[in-house]
């Protein structure tokens, strides 16, 4: 691989073409849609509003992949086949981790890891719908009985795929405890396909410690990409060995106001309203007051309450024209002392 990926994973809900594109602004470069149903797709009317949105994307993407699940190779097959026409993703990804259970009762998402055989004739059809690279991502396996990542790494490889990415969790761990960096390490020796890492990067430390102890070719952030974009910048930064740039308050507000903005002229009012609740609360997060600024949240009706709110807390209270005066250049010297 040319280039070292640090991108956005998806996310059901979360990850749309709006948080992307903030995403992108930061330094991703690279995304990938929201999961969508190979088979809900295929399916559904040509101007399904929903199918519109999660097919969507913004002016910054320069290259985001389209992730499809289901379990059908057939039909699968035929919406990697459309994706390439559809002539916008850079790459089709397809989704081997979901853990949700809506996602694995179906046997779709991580429950693939149970049944290899499906996993790889999956693989086979994608590859073969589309000229575009094929990527896919998956846990370490079902669960400690299942740990399949590497032999599916290694059919991946003989098939053609770009690269996969692995979630250092079974899908039985869901999100706990710790992401096993050792466990990717190992597949990442024995495959010569690229391999990228995932789970628990909330911090450029955390990227640079995993980069180095898995020798992964690159990491796909989620979780910690929520109300932290800058992230993205942070991580080059540290991988550039430059000081690490973070948000002042001005620049936190002014990113918020805009992905409200945004998401009302890409979703609407009212779910945008709606939406921005949970990312607020991400962007908020340990910041002082941030467990009363969300309760204060849930009493607010529309975006404009949310940016006033959000104004109380994070704009700097202007100083009385007076004060100003009476400074002067005495207060400017103390303050440079």
């Amino acid at each position: 691989m040319d280039k070292l990926i640090v991108g956005a994973a998806p996310m059901a809900g979360l990850s749309d073409r709006v948080m992307r594109a903030l995403c992108y602004r930061m330094g991703a470069n690279y995304a990938c849609t929201e999961m969508i149903s190979a088979v809900g797709w295929m399916y559904a009317k040509d101007d399904n509003p929903v199918y519109q949105r999660l097919l969507s994307l913004a002016p910054e993407e320069t290259n985001t992949a389209i992730q499809l699940f289901g379990k059908d190779p057939k039909v699968l097959e035929e919406a990697a086949a459309r994706a390439t026409e559809m002539r916008c993703f850079a790459s089709v990804d397809i989704n081997m981790g979901c853990p949700a259970r809506k996602v694995t009762s179906t046997g779709e998402g991580s429950a693939l890891l149970k049944r290899p055989d499906i996993a790889v004739r999956v693989m086979e059809a994608v590859k073969a719908g589309t000229a575009l690279p094929v990527t896919v991502k998956m846990r370490l396996g079902y669960d400690d009985d299942t740990l399949n990542a590497c032999a599916l790494a290694k059919a991946a490889e003989d098939i053609g795929l770009r690269w996969v990415c692995i979630h250092g969790r079974t899908r039985e761990q869901m999100f706990a405890g710790r992401a096993d960096l050792y466990a990717v390490a190992e597949i990442k020796r024995k495959v010569s396909i690229p391999v990228l890492f995932n789970g628990d990067i909330f911090t450029a430390e955390d990227a640079i410690s995993a980069l180095k102890e898995t020798g992964c070719d690159g990491i796909l952030i989620g979780r910690g990409a929520m109300g932290n974009p800058w992230l993205f910048r942070e991580i080059s930064d540290a991988i550039h060995g430059k000081e690490i740039r973070k948000p002042d308050n001005a620049e936190r507000l002014a990113t918020i106001e805009e992905h409200i903005d945004r998401l009302a002229a890409f979703k609407g009012e009212r779910i945008a309203m709606l939406q921005m609740r949970t990312h607020i609360g991400h962007y908020i997060r340990g910041l002082p007051g941030a467990a009363e600024i969300r309760r204060r949240l849930h009493a607010v009706t529309t975006t404009l309450g949310q940016k006033e709110l959000l104004r109380t807390v994070l704009q700097p209270a202007q100083k009385p024209r007076s004060a100003v005066s009476a400074s002067g250049s005495q207060g400017a010297s103390l303050t440079n002392e």
